[in-house]
């Protein structure tokens, strides 16, 4: 058997993926550090500095980083890469993007967007009243647009037609036929002339996740015969100048680009039709879909996309320019709605690997006096003297262990005979998993192996709150250790979170066009942290995890280059994660009233002499003091004892 190559910081890289799918966003130095190029160019920054300066100040991980740098790169990119589409087609129109505040509503990531893309009149869009409150207090730059999607009542539209008061460009697209006649009546009270789009239900269908949200049975927009009525409506009414946009969406990261083109060009249809019934338009919207390539295979997988952002807006334009020249319109400004593709890579989660569960492989010696049959027989497989091949050996196994676990049942085997039986099973899986480390075809009941064997390492962070996608809809995430890359990871291994749902954790990560079941990492070390990354986490995940378990949001860290420094950063604020006073309040709870009714119970039982006055007095300010700390688990290295535990379903707790 060859010996293996030493481990490399490119065997790294290669094997996590992040040259694939972190482009020019990410490397390893050569002491093993993971590091974030925030611009894509030669500076970088190394993301355990962060993680320690963020330390330094008082907390501690789970901790959001967000390379705000990053985020304001992404604005830039998918603006440039209109600019660019634009002049190489002889596109005469222009492109004005606009922001979805719904892909992560939070204030910093809204306001640093705003300003990034402030030079490109770079404008938002909201799909409910609380966001649409946001926008019209954040968007001053009149040249943006305000695009206004979702359902809406009388205050949604009273709300958007101020902002057309206040001079805004606010749009009102309409989702369902219905919405016109609130629109025309609010208009006409108010005395303001709206400004209109029409959300148009295409027979082109998304691809990927969220293809299902998509085409003629699509819960969002109108059919042809209700456009038609619409347009009839704003003509009655005297209001055809009020049409200025149409608008579609196929779905949230959308893979293949030819889904993409066919939407454009039956989108762009509509469009030069409403033209050519004499209203104005001079808007089209191509919502969002623009994807983001999670697992770097640059194909049509659904965590993949086979194109870039500049194909991409490349296909855009050719593709509504081709059809408004044949139906001799001209050209519409571009509007989108890339939500995901410019905030998902900004934002990495960053938590640490505090236990390990693995498989029984505790070496207890076995039962004293003459072993049973069943494990006589385990012996002679794990010695292997009869020479089987290792698919026969595994049955064989397998076999043996299901018989011991019959036994036991029936009360004939021990329960020390049973351990023995199941540490000799796992042991032959061992020997035949490193027997066929570097066979290529393996039969399938073997090529489980790793699966099965794989420990699991117990990660301070929930699932639920901070990678909602991945339980919810199987969404990959690239994730990775973020140092020790110098050093060969040697164990298979699963990630559990810290909630008391067996649902929380993550066994899929990604691969090329793929899914791996397990990740390759380190063995811990005793008293020292080991952390790990989950990167492009900044789409939808930091404001749709919820409460489960009453952890909250994790602490935050903005982190942005320093200019007059090579490789040197700052951190512009660092954000506590919620208090546990903070999280029963949001559920109803008042922090005073539960201190003042435990006291209570102390005090009783002081009284009843089953508690001494200064344990009393101890206990509650304890549960004053964890009641105003943070929810996640605060490690202590140097008391923490053995790292190896028996291997189990916690449950659903």
């Amino acid at each position: 058997m060859s010996k293996p190559q030493p481990w490399t910081t490119k065997d790294a890289e290669e094997y996590y993926g992040f040259k694939r799918w972190g482009g020019n966003n990410f490397s390893v130095d050569p002491q093993g550090h993971l590091c974030v190029h925030p611009k894509g160019d030669h500076r970088k920054i190394r993301i355990t500095d962060i993680v320690k300066e963020v330390e330094a100040s008082g907390l501690k991980p789970p901790l959001t980083i967000r390379v705000q740098d990053l985020l304001r790169h992404r604005v830039t990119q998918i603006n440039e890469a209109f600019r660019k589409a634009i002049d190489e087609e002889g596109y005469d129109a222009r492109y004005r993007g606009v922001f979805p505040i719904k892909v992560n509503q939070l204030r910093e990531v809204v306001e640093e967007i705003l300003d990034a893309g402030e030079e490109y009149d770079f404008g938002l869009e909201a799909g409910s009243k609380p966001e649409l409150i946001i926008a019209l207090a954040l968007l001053e730059n009149r040249k943006a647009l305000l695009i206004c999607n979702g359902y809406k009542d009388e205050e949604y539209i009273e709300l958007a037609l101020m902002g057309r008061r206040l001079g805004k460009q606010t749009i009102i697209v309409v989702e369902q036929l219905s919405e016109i006649d609130a629109i025309i009546h609010i208009a006409r009270r108010m005395g303001v002339q709206p400004h209109i789009g029409i959300r148009v239900k295409l027979t082109t269908a998304g691809e990927g996740k969220w293809a299902e949200s998509t085409g003629e049975n699509a819960k969002f927009g109108l059919t042809a015969s209700e456009i038609v009525a619409a347009a009839d409506k704003l003509t009655k009414a005297k209001m055809k100048d009020a049409l200025r946009l149409v608008h579609f969406h196929i779905g949230s990261q959308v893979p293949n680009i030819g889904t993409i083109k066919k939407a454009v060009v039956e989108a762009t249809r509509f469009y030069c039709e409403l033209k050519r019934m004499g209203f104005p338009m001079g808007l089209l919207d191509v919502g969002g879909g623009l994807g983001i390539d999670y697992d770097g295979s640059r194909s049509a997988f659904e965590s993949s996309m086979n194109y870039t952002m500049e194909v991409y807006a490349r296909d855009v334009v050719a593709n509504i320019k081709q059809v408004c020249e044949e139906s001799g319109i001209t050209v519409p400004d571009i509007v989108s709605e890339s939500g995901r593709a410019l905030v998902a890579p900004h934002s990495i989660l960053i938590f640490e690997a505090v236990d390990r569960i693995t498989r029984d492989a505790h070496g207890e010696s076995p039962p004293k006096g003459r072993s049973h049959a069943i494990i006589r027989a385990l012996e002679d497989i794990r010695k292997n003297k009869r020479k089987f091949d290792p698919l026969e050996r595994y049955h064989d196994a397998k076999q043996k262990r299901e018989d011991a676990h019959a036994l036991f049942s029936l009360g004939k085997l021990r329960l020390q005979e049973r351990a023995h039986a199941d540490r000799l099973f796992w042991e032959i899986c061992r020997q035949i998993r490193l027997d066929l480390a570097h066979t290529a075809d393996i039969p399938d009941d073997l090529a489980r192996l790793d699966a099965m064997l794989a420990e699991m390492y117990v990660c301070n962070f929930s699932v639920f709150q901070s990678l909602l996608d991945h339980w919810a809809l199987d969404q990959l995430f690239p994730i990775a250790p973020i140092h020790r890359l110098n050093e060969r990871p040697t164990v298979q291994a699963t990630l559990v979170d810290i909630t008391c749902d067996s649902d929380g954790k993550v066994d899929e990560f990604i691969d090329l066009e793929d899914v791996r079941r397990t990740l390759s990492v380190h063995p811990l070390k005793e008293g020292q942290p080991y952390y790990i990354g989950a990167f492009m986490v900044g789409a939808y995940q930091d404001i749709m995890g919820d409460l489960h378990n009453l952890f909250g949001r994790v602490n935050e860290a903005h982190v942005f280059l320093e200019d007059d420094e090579e490789d040197g950063f700052y951190i512009e604020e660092s954000i506590p994660g919620y208090s546990v006073e903070r999280i029963l309040g949001m559920i109803q709870y008042n922090s005073e009233d539960l201190c003042r009714m435990l006291k209570r119970q102390v005090d009783k039982a002081t009284k009843a002499d089953s508690v001494r006055p200064r344990e009393g007095v101890a206990m509650v300010d304890l549960y004053e003091r964890l009641i105003r700390g943070r929810t996640y688990l605060i490690p202590h290295r140097e008391e923490k004892a053995s790292l190896r535990r028996t291997k189990g379903n916690p449950g659903r707790g």
